[in-house]
């Protein structure tokens, strides 16, 4: 006797299957349509605990993503500015 029945359980708690996960992470990928769901999504627009849930990991890993981009943007940058510096010192 199989004590997990999909069926019976509350839709709050009902699981994403895997074609699922694949096609919110379709869903979110998508540049503005995705974000502005990916943060209804975060924020409550559903009643299912497992997609608010993968919304917010998916949320919080964009986030993370972002400061490396401009952690390295910056840190380029400021690399850049360096060497032309050290170029012109070099002219005097």
């Amino acid at each position: 006797m199989n004590d997990f029945d999909r069926n019976n359980l509350p839709e709050a708690y009902r699981p994403i299957s895997m074609w699922g996960y694949f096609g919110y992470q379709i869903l979110f990928a998508i540049p503005l349509i995705g974000f502005i769901f990916l943060v209804i999504f975060a924020l409550g627009g559903t009643s299912n605990i497992n997609l608010r849930n993968f919304a917010r990991s998916y949320f919080c890993a964009l986030i993370i993503v972002l400061v490396i981009i401009i952690f390295l943007a910056f840190s380029g940058l400021g690399l850049a500015l360096l060497s032309d510096v050290s170029g012109l010192l070099e002219l005097l």
